[in-house]
């Protein structure tokens, strides 16, 4: 089948990164070590091994340094060249080298679907992939080419899910699924509603989402229409409740079971375990 045309990624490194504290009082999650990257440069490798080329990065104040990673360092790069240390020089220029990448910062910390509209002018009117920086997802083919996939076969909203414990459901936006979406044995489900972070009790059922989608233009006129009212829970404006909206108005949205090897690396315990795969060699990079 013919590509739809995802060549546009969006990747929103915002928030405190609580959660790490205090190792991010003054250096950004993003940035914090995975191996020897930082992991916004896993998640911008895992877009441009997707084939898409053309990234913007959506980040908040203080975060700056993001930018700085990705652009060009002449005055190490000519260290590096003058005493001879071609590995360590493509290393450096390998994070400018990987996309055309673009840079906005969100002016207040609003939440992700506010994050998400800060991309209009940059996406225009196409569909485009968004990864968020807390999951990192090693295999082949990429987590992010998994839910293109799905979109290229079925034409709709696509959003990465893995199976949680039912205790864990209260971390994430859980998925409320309508069946699988052809023959496609469950690893696609059609969508028929959308909850962020229920009570275990309450949660309609134990599909995490994970990060990784593939969302068509109508996002935008979803986000106008919830930022239009009172924040959601946590007092931001959730792309869970927007997504929600896209539901309700008949948009078909659909959900993809996504393999690879996964790392919650917003979680102190997730960003050790996936720097012990790296220490081990199981991981690339």
């Amino acid at each position: 089948m013919a590509s739809r045309g995802i060549g546009k990624a969006v990747i929103v490194a915002g928030g405190f990164g609580t959660r790490l504290l205090p190792a991010t009082k003054a250096v950004p999650k993003e940035m914090l070590p995975v191996g020897r990257a930082p992991a916004i440069q896993h998640v911008v490798a895992e877009a441009a091994a997707a084939g898409m080329k053309n990234i913007l990065i959506v980040y908040s104040r203080g975060k700056e340094v993001i930018a700085d990673h990705f652009d060009a360092a002449p005055e190490l790069e000519q260290h590096l060249e003058e005493k001879g240390r071609s590995d360590l020089l493509t290393e450096v220029r390998r994070p400018a080298r990987m996309a055309s990448l673009h840079f906005i910062r969100q002016p207040q910390p609003l939440g992700l679907a506010h994050a998400v509209a800060m991309a209009r002018g940059f996406i225009g009117d196409e569909p485009f992939a968004l990864l968020l920086p807390d999951e990192l997802f090693f295999g082949s083919p990429p987590c992010i080419a998994q839910v293109v996939a799905a979109y290229e076969r079925y034409g709709g909203t696509s959003i990465a899910y893995r199976e949680v414990a039912a205790a864990e459901v209260d971390r994430y936006g859980i998925i409320d699924p309508a069946g699988p979406a052809g023959n496609t044995g469950g690893s696609v489900v059609g969508i028929r509603g959308l909850v962020e972070k229920p009570a275990p009790e309450a949660a309609p059922s134990t599909m995490a989402i994970v990060g990784r989608y593939v969302l068509t233009p109508s996002i935008f006129t979803a986000v106008d229409a919830i930022t239009a009212q009172a924040p959601g829970r946590g007092g931001e404006f959730q792309l869970t409740d927007a997504l929600q909206h896209l539901v309700e108005a008949g948009e078909p949205v659909y959900g993809v079971a996504v393999t690879g090897t996964r790392f919650d690396v917003g979680t102190f315990a997730g960003w050790l375990a996936a720097n012990q795969a790296a220490a081990a060699g199981k991981l690339p990079g």
